[in-house]
């Protein structure tokens, strides 16, 4: 290989990536998931107001790939880019064929359950709920665990903390085996500010941890996307006993799942889309008590992903499909919706460095050709 000329200055690239090959015991000391994205149809005369226009075939390739790591595949959910170019049509679709995988592989999945089917415009607490129970019904009818989601709607319609607990306690009644609450922070997702009733993060986690202590029989565990370690490490030590907590944190993933004395978190990630192999190697790593090694694997990850999650940190999406791209797992970077143009070229050069660097790419050189691909395109000749 030779050099490589980025936004950001030379670079040289690696010439041997990670040997992280499938396979290898059962994940035991971690349930750990990867929220997984999509892969857009290119050639779907489509624009960005259209309905998704998906590969499925790509699509469920890829989730095959992370469950052949051992990792369970968290589908549907906002990596998947749900609420940025994929409608209710299409993530139901995705539910449908992606628990028909899982089953067939015999992988883990678990899938969001919001209201997104909902027109724009405002919503009614009824509407609300019928619209929870719409998406519920149909993510266990397939057979997957459901994650019930935080919903714009909800958010819009609530007038407080009250509205929360009984929207929530409706919902959890007619779950017919136990969920995943999750709280997505207005980081992810701007119109979920305020969620739980307060923007005010002490008094929204009072009412996100009631709804937990009257219904523990119903939660599996919950999941946090804050981006706040220690509000999650304050959240982890006040569950109820049984109820996992899912690191949802993609700044801050290494400590929280190796934990401490007084416990450790669970993942459900969208950074273990780029990188479920090493994750899953740091997690059996992590079965055997060695946690030094664990978190000398997962340590040095923690740049690229304060990277591709950094503000507008919504626009994490780009980084993780272009990372697919370069590491061979689709043949184009084009994403639902057009969402490909919502991270610069200096940024997306980063990341290829950050990820090369790791030796996540297993054909260094198709990264390198690809990238230099993209320089060309989007660079010209400078």
């Amino acid at each position: 290989m030779t050099t490589i000329h980025l936004p950001q200055g030379p670079y040289e690239p690696r010439a041997t990536p990670l040997d992280l090959a499938p396979g290898g015991a059962a994940l035991a000391s971690r349930t750990v998931f990867s929220a997984a994205h999509v892969v857009a149809d290119p050639y779907a005369d489509t624009s960005p107001d259209s309905p998704a226009a998906v590969d499925w075939d790509a699509t469920l390739a890829f989730r095959r790939h992370l469950w052949s790591h051992g990792l369970g595949v968290a589908e549907a959910m906002d990596t998947a880019q749900r609420g940025m170019g994929l409608d209710w049509a299409g993530a139901a679709e995705l539910i449908t064929r992606s628990a028909a995988e899982a089953k067939s592989v015999g992988g883990a999945i678990a899938c969001g359950v919001g209201t997104d089917q909902l027109p724009p415009g405002p919503a009614s607490l009824a509407e609300v709920r019928s619209a929870y129970e719409e998406q519920l019904a149909l993510v266990e009818g397939s057979g997957a665990q459901a994650i019930l989601m935080a919903s714009r709607a909800l958010a819009a319609a609530a007038n407080g903390p009250q509205d929360y607990l009984e929207t929530y306690a409706h919902l959890l009644r007619q779950a017919t085996e136990p969920v995943v609450l999750h709280w997505l922070g207005p980081m992810f997702d701007p119109a979920l500010d305020g969620y739980w009733g307060s923007a005010d993060l002490d008094a929204a986690t009072d009412t996100f941890l009631q709804v937990i202590a009257e219904h523990p029989d119903k939660i599996d565990g919950i999941k946090i996307s804050l981006l706040d370690a220690e509000r999650e490490i304050d959240v982890r030590r006040r569950l109820p006993g049984g109820v996992r907590c899912y690191t949802g944190d993609d700044f801050n993933y290494p400590e929280l799942i190796a934990g401490d004395d007084r416990g450790f978190s669970h993942a459900l990630l969208g950074i273990f889309d780029p990188l479920g192999p090493l994750a899953a190697h740091a997690v059996r790593v992590l079965d055997t008590g060695d946690t030094k090694g664990f978190r000398e694997l997962l340590d040095p990850t923690v740049e690229l992903s304060r990277h591709l999650f950094r503000a507008p940190t919504r626009y994490y999406k780009t980084g993780v499909v272009f990372l697919a791209w370069l590491a061979g797992h689709q043949d184009h970077f084009t994403m639902v919706g057009g969402l490909q143009s919502a991270r610069s070229l200096p940024h997306l050069a980063k990341a290829y460095e950050l990820a090369d660097r790791l030796g996540l790419f297993p054909d260094p050189e198709l990264a390198e050709s690809r990238m230099r691909a993209l320089l060309a395109v989007q660079g010209g000749s400078r």
